[in-house]
């Protein structure tokens, strides 16, 4: 079975994605960036792909550098090399028998450079849609857990203690709710 591994252009994603782009606008780059590496580390342990999330020098100028983060490898390329060059490189470095690469980003020259190396592409909005389905996929499971333990009585918690959790995770939903 091949190894899956998805390597996202960062910069494109932060612009792509509402939420992110509204931080970008509100000249909050270093928030939009932690905010993607955030939820992009969420949806790798859902999925269970290995991840390569690729920043430019274009926003911080300064030497490249590469080091792992929630499991994640972060790239920043050089001052010289734009994000889309040295993804374009990776994907065919990368892609083999045994390794599967797919480029999220939603610029049509990469993809079509990727796609020629036989690396797949998602655009930056179906990338996020797919975020957003596996966050639903496991607060339903996460709520199908938790019903299946009050029903069959296998809880310790006092009713006092699962109605305070209730309130969280509602609160914790609504918070998540609102981020969307």
């Amino acid at each position: 079975m091949k190894e899956d591994l998805l390597i996202v252009d960062a910069y494109n994603m932060i612009g792509n994605w509402p939420e992110l782009n509204k931080l970008k606008q509100a000249n909050r780059l270093a928030d939009a960036r932690d905010q993607l590496i955030k939820t992009l580390s969420e949806y790798k342990k859902y999925r269970d792909l290995n991840m390569i999330v690729v920043f430019d020098a274009m926003y911080v100028p300064g030497n490249s550098k590469s080091f792992e983060k929630y499991d994640m490898e972060i790239i920043w390329t050089s001052k010289d090399e734009t994000a889309d060059s040295y993804i374009e490189a990776l994907a065919r470095r990368k892609q083999s028998r045994f390794v599967q690469v797919t480029v999220a980003t939603s610029d049509q020259a990469e993809q079509w450079t990727v796609f020629a190396a036989g690396a797949l592409r998602i655009p930056a909005r179906e990338l996020l849609a797919d975020v957003k389905r596996a966050r639903s996929e496991v607060k339903r499971q996460t709520q199908e857990i938790f019903d299946q333990g009050i029903v069959f009585g296998r809880t310790t918690f006092t009713q006092n203690q699962l109605l305070a959790l209730e309130k969280l995770r509602e609160d914790l939903s609504q918070r998540h709710h609102d981020n969307d």
